[in-house]
């Protein structure tokens, strides 16, 4: 399975493809066409049937927000390729390698939401699925044979369950805070980039675009450094072009008018965790390193981040603990309990 969405060219992402490939056949269900998915809602949650991504957390997120399904029985080929310490993981670069398949990168950037769709587009879809069952069999073979797949169902029942961030409030108030350099802003200026963020978000929620599209980040910040009050002003703030200028002049200079005389937004408190446990973290974090670099994998594969920030924060006492540890099963508690229990004890 695979999906397609037109995050890089829509104000909010949808699912905007669903493509299956059986022994026998190649499938693509267009959700823009066929919005009701509410048929597949017993597939994605059986336990008896297995269902093959590769790189799976971005499909489920966006199947979990846009149609509120739930998942069991995944197998993410990308993560098995990481459990094996396979060099290069991403798809093409796996294909290439296993099948002698080249994958074309035409349609990487392409707007999946546009129809109708071309005959090459939907080839370039079906491909990312037709080689994913004879993968999973290598994959399944290797993990098996390197005594890791027990180790990898523990990774593949952790994607399965997670779950799309419940919406906030839209537009969300603190997001400006989220751009780089906000934070390093004096007072004033931090009002008048909310404003001038609050525009663009107004702006791109209104042409259906991404945001960046309309305006980057680093042109935010210049106007909230500089304040220009004139048109003038804008063309001469870098980054700013003259579309910007000739589409958004007056409603940026209205904005910042409204940042100069609005009350300075208090900054989002950032809670840092007691010294003890970011000692214990940095310990599990070393010792995590140096087991990855003995068996050739990337550190996330010994253990996740929410086990390692888990673990720091609640320390525990027995190997009976470690069930109670975020996304610790049982081969990594059989594998690490007994060095777990001395790195967080010292």
């Amino acid at each position: 399975m695979d999906t397609e969405s037109n995050s890089l060219h829509a104000y909010r992402e949808r699912v905007c493809l669903i493509q299956f490939s059986t022994p026998s056949a190649d499938y693509i269900v267009d959700p823009i066409a066929v919005p009701d998915l509410t048929w597949l809602t017993p597939f994605f949650a059986s336990p008896d049937q297995e269902k093959i991504f590769h790189a799976s957390e971005g499909d489920l997120l966006g199947l979990g927000r846009d149609f509120s399904f739930v998942f069991a029985n995944i197998f993410d080929t990308m993560s098995a390729a990481r459990t094996l310490g396979w060099p290069q993981v991403g798809l093409a670069a796996v294909l290439n390698r296993q099948f002698d398949v080249t994958l074309s990168k035409t349609h990487q950037r392409a707007d999946w939401g546009r129809r109708p769709l071309k005959t090459d587009m939907l080839d370039y879809a079906r491909l990312d699925t037709r080689y994913l069952l004879p993968l999973r069999e290598r994959l399944h073979a290797a993990l098996v044979e390197g005594g890791h797949w027990a180790e990898a169902q523990e990774d593949f029942e952790r994607v399965a369950h997670v779950r799309p961030k419940p919406p906030g409030p839209s537009p969300d108030p603190m997001a400006f805070w989220r751009v780089k350099g906000a934070r390093a802003l004096p007072p004033g200026q931090t009002a008048i980039l909310q404003a001038v963020f609050d525009y663009r978000e107004g702006q791109a929620e209104r042409i259906n675009q991404p945001p960046f599209k309309v305006m980057g980040e680093p042109v935010l910040m210049e106007l909230a450094l500089r304040a220009p009050a004139s048109l003038d002003d804008l063309s001469a703030t870098p980054g700013m072009t003259p579309g910007q200028v000739h589409r958004h002049g007056r409603g940026l200079l209205s904005a910042i008018q409204r940042g100069l005389h609005a009350p300075v937004p208090p900054a989002p408190i950032i809670e840092v965790p007691p010294d003890d446990v970011l000692a214990r973290y940095d310990r599990l974090q070393q010792w995590r390193k140096t087991r990855a670099n003995a068996r050739g994998v990337e550190s996330d594969v010994i253990l996740p981040r929410t086990t390692l920030r888990d673990l720091s924060q609640r320390p525990p006492r027995t190997l009976d603990d470690l069930a109670g540890i975020a996304d610790f099963g049982p081969r990594r508690r059989e594998l690490y309990g007994e060095e777990i229990l001395v790195v967080v004890s010292r």
